[in-house]
């Protein structure tokens, strides 16, 4: 038996968030969510909440499509790691500068 501890049910987010499980399906499908089932209930991991929040909003306010949604997260990923790059030759070049 899984232990559903660090689990939330997507029904429970559907409320929350004013969204069907149709959306979750969705999301599972276009690989931007992993569900998880126990005992014939659908789960997603308490970690992923933050992830989930921002497609929602990326999805209902900007009014993009699932699979454009998908683009923004991996730019948006693409430039968190080129910031994270330039951060850390900078500080490289700091070290060289003194």
């Amino acid at each position: 038996i899984m232990n559903t501890e660090n689990l939330i049910p997507v029904d429970e987010l559907c409320i929350h968030y004013q969204v069907t499980d149709h959306f979750f399906d969705s999301l599972e499908v276009n690989g931007l969510v992993e569900i998880q089932i126990v005992k014939k209930v659908a789960y997603v991991r308490q970690n992923t909440v933050h992830h989930i929040e921002k497609i929602i909003r990326i999805h209902q306010e900007l009014e993009i499509n699932l699979e454009g949604v998908a683009v923004v997260l991996n730019l948006l990923e693409k430039i968190d790691n080129i910031q994270n790059e330039l951060t850390a030759a900078k500080n490289r070049l700091l070290l060289y500068e003194k």
